[in-house]
Formats: C-alpha cells, structure tokens, sequence
C-alpha cells in the first residue's frame, strides 16, 4: 500500500515536471535569448520548444476540443466542430512550409544563405506567425482554465520567429557594410548607406519576395479549386469558434458515465477491459479501474452516508460533464492515466477499511450473462 502511495506521487510529480515546469523553462529561456547579444544554446533550445511544444500542444487540444466533423454534420453536444473547414485544409501548408523556413534561418547564416532562398524564408515564417496568431483568436471562443496552456506555445512560436528574423536582418545589415568598406568608391555615399542599415529589417526585397509568396499560395489555392478567398473561408466556414459564420444542425443527445466511458472507449492496451457488466439493466464494459471506483463508493455510502451524498454530488457536478468531452480512444486513455493516482488511492482505502477488498471490487457490475471481452 505504501509502495502503491509513492508510486501515485511520483507519477503526479512526473506530469507536473512535463506539463508545466518543462515548458516554463523553455519559455523564460527563449525570453532570456530573444533579449541577449548573445543567446546560449538557441538551436537546442529552438528546437526543444518547437516539438516538445508541439506534442504538448496536440495532446491538450485533442483532449479539449477534437473535432467531431464540419459544420454542417450533426454531432453530440458536448463536441465541437473542426475549428477549420476541411474543405480548406490545405491552408497547413502555410504552418509546415512556415516551420521549414524557420529551421533554415536558424540553422543557416546569411552569408551561406541565396538571397532569394532567405526572403523566401522569411516570408513563410511570417505568414506561418499571421496564421498562428489567427488560429490563436479563433479557439478563445472556447478556451477556460487549462486550455490556456496552448497560448504558451502559441507565445514562444512568435518569439522564436522574432528572434531568427532580427538575427538574420542583422547578419545581412553586417555583411552589406563589409561589401561597402571595402569598396572606396562608395565611401562618399556613407551618409545614404547609414540610412540604408538603418531600415534594413524592413528590405524592400523581403517584402517584394513576401507578396510573390502570398500570389503563389493564391494561386495553388485556385489550382486546387478552393478559390482566392480559401484562407478565410478555412475559419468562416466553421461553427462553434470565434471567427466561425455558420449556424449548425442541432446537437444529438448524449448520455454517459464518467469511468464507464473510458473502461468502453479507450485502446484495449491501455484501459484494459476485463468482462462485460451490467448498469442499470444496460450492458457496459468494465475494466478494474470502474470496480475499484465503484467499490469505493459503496464502502463510503456503508460506512458515512453523509460523506458520501457529498461525493456522489460532487462527481455528478463534475464527473459527468467531463465524460461529455471522452469522446474518442486517444481521450479515454488519457483520463484512464490520469485517474491512476486516484485509482490507488480508492485501493489503498479498500484495503485498509473493508475485510474483503477483492470480493467487494470483483462483485461491482455483475454480468447478467456469459460474455467475456
């Protein structure tokens, strides 16, 4: 029991480390270089953020909001739609072609740079960043408490860009001076050439490289049948999200148990069910984590009824509605990790307050029937 009590601990310390102390350290760390002359360990740090920060990010927001279909499709009414059309899905073209020409800033100088590969970068990244900030607006709609870690992630992309594009403007500022001193001719022209570095990171050559960029992403776009007007349409013709302009069919009604959505919707390997069992004169699937939960609650409503008109209130007020969001595998196995510590709490209790633990969980849900899983 002791053993099983660390073991909770630790892991909540280990979620803790990977949810929020990792990412505050990189975050205070690329704050710390986009702000010093000379930034330590930048390409690791860069590069840390940028997957590390993307896996976190993809977790939390299939968790959260996970697309049940577009706008037009009637889905429950605890879901959301997808938060851009898939009709315009193409538009992610911008984000991986953004996040290559950021790689290539970072990893290459500018004088080992073509010119026109470098304000081609330049332009992607800064399409990637308008994009981001855009999908930043479009999910506030529906953001609450946790789901504000995202713009964590959101933050440290438009700081990494910042960063890369002041360096690289630097660098080109550096090698143009060079190229004049040591050229006497132009020496005359010193007073132009100073107003010249001074608006350097605002080449006009970046900005005409960045509008070709923007024709050819329109013009894939009609190639592509989507039309020049795809990019807005990808977050208008959506429902449920801040820039969204289409009214959806009514929801369908959704009814579920919290530890029982998860033992019959999470991956075999991981929630791991045992039998069939009956609730309510339904079929359900249980797996041990539903028999240790609902053992518990019997033990507690046979020993302190008053504690537990408490807790069953307190898990109909919040158990319920979050099993309205456990709407796919991938969500119903990270709720069967995340109720671990609390799974061997409820055993740790059995154990020290029942006389027969392991009946009292095996007799939860008892299968009228002969199936097995």
């Amino acid at each position: 029991m002791q053993y099983n009590n660390i073991t909770g601990t630790f892991a909540l310390i280990i979620i803790g480390i990977l949810v929020f102390i990792i990412p505050g350290i990189l975050t205070v760390w690329n704050v710390c270089n986009c702000l010093s002359e000379k930034p330590k360990q930048e390409k690791l740090i860069a590069n840390h953020t940028i997957f590390y920060g993307a896996i976190l990010y993809f977790l939390l927001f299939n968790l959260s909001f996970e697309g049940a279909g577009d706008w037009y499709e009637q889905i429950a009414s605890d879901r959301y739609h997808n938060t851009i059309s898939s009709e315009y899905s193409s538009i992610y073209i911008v984000v991986i072609l953004g996040f290559i020409g950021y790689f290539i800033l970072l990893n290459k100088s500018a004088d080992k740079l073509p010119p026109l590969l470098s304000a081609i970068s330049i332009s992607f990244l800064i399409l990637m960043n308008l994009f981001q900030l855009t999908f930043a607006m479009h999910i506030l709609k529906n953001v609450h408490s946790i789901e504000c870690l995202l713009y964590v992630y959101h933050f440290n992309i438009l700081l990494l860009s910042a960063r890369v594009i002041h360096r690289h403007m630097k660098e080109q500022a550096e090698i143009f001076r060079e190229r004049i001193a040591e050229n006497n001719e132009h020496k005359k022209l010193s007073f132009i050439i100073n107003k010249i570095n001074s608006l350097s990171k605002y080449s006009i050559f970046v900005f005409i490289v960045f509008f070709f960029v923007i024709a050819l992403l329109e013009l894939i776009f009609v190639l592509l049948g989507q039309g020049l007007d795809a990019p807005i349409k990808a977050f208008t013709d959506t429902a449920d999200w801040t820039f969204s302009q289409q009214t959806p069919p009514p929801p369908i009604d959704y009814d579920g148990h919290y530890l029982c959505t998860v033992a019959a919707g999470g991956h075999k390997k991981v929630v791991k069910p045992i039998r069939l069992g009956t609730r309510r004169n339904e079929t359900i699937v249980v797996n041990r984590q539903l028999c240790i939960a609902n053992a518990f609650e019997e033990l507690i409503q046979e020993k302190t009824p008053r504690l537990h008109k408490k807790i069953r209130t307190f898990y109909d007020t919040h158990g319920y509605p979050l099993s309205r969001k456990i709407t796919s595998p991938a969500r119903a196995d990270i709720i069967y990790i995340v109720m671990k510590p609390l799974e061997w709490a409820f055993l740790i209790f059995l154990y020290a307050f029942d006389k027969r633990p392991e009946q009292r969980i095996a007799r939860q849900y008892s299968y009228k029937g002969a199936d097995k899983i």
